[in-house]
């Protein structure tokens, strides 16, 4: 597994919004220089489903060239239909991905666990790859698809060597919770709030959204409860997690990218792939007045 932060890495388009490789190799290399101590490509922050399967593929190559190391990605490959997901998983392992990160089929409302559990016997079966090494995606508040604990306990028990984990991005710490109580199954909590519950139980970190803005900070909470100096951990805490709710308070996404343009110069940072709009910038400025005046965050 990646012990420690994961980095679900945003995705920069240029002005004409195709995807920019030179930015996304630089926020690469810095949030791996940083604290991060892996990425996750093409989660909900990277704008996945606003991208391509073959710029997914041409961006994950681009960050292997320049020099990423593949054992510190988890990419995100779960689509709505089997073939383009297979097609998605093999791409990764063939480049060597640590994992793949996938979604349940989310198009389709109401499926019962049964459906749900055909849908990932057969993507096993089609990638046809003992190298797989699948972490589920549970976001039920986004895809509107979510995965019961007893589904995934199930799944785990069946392939124990090949759905090896899950991010839990419900929110809800019960569920995060009744997740760690499965034996051998690595759990991601989405977020930092709950991660030194978290950890206490097992799980070796997070994958977070603001690791892409606050990344330091975090891993450094996380690195503390791994040494098992809780005390301390919970001191660092209590600031990443208000900046984390400040950030739940705005569009993060627009939030995040207008912040990074404003942090390296580079002002495509600020470019979204519609229905996503930019951040307003009356907003823009109370969320770097507030991360400057409570903080200490300047962009």
């Amino acid at each position: 597994m990646i012990k420690g932060l994961i980095a679900p890495i945003l995705s920069p388009f240029d002005d004409n919004l195709d995807f920019n490789q030179e930015l996304y190799n630089q926020l690469a290399k810095k949030l791996l220089e940083t604290g991060c101590s892996g990425l996750a490509p093409f989660g909900t922050t990277g704008e996945a489903l606003s991208v391509s399967n073959s710029e997914r593929k041409s961006a994950l190559e681009g960050l292997v060239k320049f020099g990423i190391d593949p054992l510190k990605l988890i990419p995100g490959t779960g689509l709505c239909n089997l073939p383009d997901t297979i097609d998605l998983c093999r791409h990764a392992l063939g480049l060597g991905c640590k994992g793949v990160m996938t979604l349940p089929p989310f198009y389709f409302k109401g499926m019962s666990d049964d459906g749900l559990h055909d849908y990932y016997v057969k993507l096993i079966e089609g990638i046809n790859d003992t190298n797989l090494k699948i972490y589920l995606y549970h976001i039920p508040q986004v895809s509107g698809v979510g995965l019961s604990i007893d589904l995934v306990r199930n799944l785990h028990t069946e392939f124990p060597d090949t759905i090896v984990g899950i991010k839990d991005s419900s929110g809800d710490w019960e569920n995060t919770k009744a997740l760690l109580g499965i034996k051998g199954l690595i759990v991601y909590p989405g977020a930092e709030l709950p991660v030194i519950d978290a950890i206490r139980l097992g799980a070796p970190g997070c994958i977070s959204a603001t690791a892409n803005l606050n990344g330091t900070d975090i891993a450094e909470v996380i690195d503390l409860c791994h040494e098992e100096k809780w005390e301390v951990a919970e001191a660092k805490h209590e600031k990443v997690r208000a900046v984390r709710l400040m950030f739940q308070d705005y569009a993060p996404i627009p939030a995040q990218k207008a912040l990074l343009a404003k942090a390296t110069g580079h002002s495509e940072w600020e470019n979204l792939r519609p229905p996503m709009q930019p951040m307003a910038t009356d907003k823009l400025a109370k969320l770097t007045d507030s991360l400057a005046k409570d903080f200490d965050m300047h962009f």
